[in-house]
């Protein structure tokens, strides 16, 4: 791939605020890629959209967004349709599935399982495990490439999904550890992290994702987010 070609800025955008962050119980009667956004989490795609706003000086931008409801609502909310191309919808970037109907008591005891065993390799029953959502992401990550040569490539690329997805695709392109992966912590929803094109044509984010462990990043895993 010809490096001219790279856009300068990938935008990772996770949703704003749905249903099922104010009750998990929500599970039971909705099916996870149904759940809709809370008028908060409108508010708060609408408030990130003003920030990309400048960010993206007018130019145009290239849209991956997950099919699920949450998504879609986040990237209407962001206000941004007159600098969007055609939305394309990527069933990859969509959250990790853990179940169909879930049961919210089984759901918690194995949410305590996977704490003990391991965010990246642990599968829920019905489920999937962060090692299956880095496949497909790790596939997804092919065909953006392919993208980027063609005529109308834009300068700038958007991805709205979710948390963990946004982690997984991070860890994907940096070339992260899977214990770095298990020490950070999701975004906050709608919630950004911007991979900005260096002069050397690799990429940097424009800041770090928090960490919940006391793991030390190697070098190469710092240098990601150090400019």
């Amino acid at each position: 791939m010809g490096l001219s070609h790279r856009p300068l800025r990938i935008v990772l955008v996770r949703h704003g605020e749905s249903e099922a962050n104010l009750d998990k119980t929500i599970y039971e009667r909705v099916p996870d890629h149904a759940v809709p956004l809370t008028e908060r989490g409108h508010e708060q795609a609408a408030a990130t959209g003003r920030q990309l706003r400048e960010l993206f000086e007018g130019e145009s931008v290239r849209v991956y967004v997950s099919p699920y409801l949450r998504a879609r609502q986040t990237l209407d909310s962001l206000g941004l349709d007159d600098l969007v191309q055609l939305p394309r919808e990527e069933p990859r970037l969509r959250e990790q599935d853990w179940a169909n109907l879930q049961d919210t008591a089984d759901i918690e005891q194995q949410e305590q399982l996977r704490n003990a065993f391991g965010h990246f390799f642990y599968r829920f029953t019905h489920g999937e495990s962060g090692a299956d959502v880095y496949d497909r992401v790790s596939t997804f990550l092919e065909t953006m490439h392919r993208d980027f040569e063609t005529p109308d490539a834009p300068k700038n690329v958007l991805l709205v999904s979710h948390g963990l997805t946004m982690r997984l695709f991070c860890m994907r392109w940096f070339h992260w550890s899977v214990r770095f992966f298990e020490s950070l912590r999701n975004p906050a929803n709608a919630e950004t992290r911007v991979l900005l094109r260096q002069p050397d044509f690799r990429y940097k984010l424009d800041r770090p994702f928090e960490q919940w462990t006391n793991y030390e990043p190697t070098d190469q895993e710092r240098q990601a987010w150090q400019k």
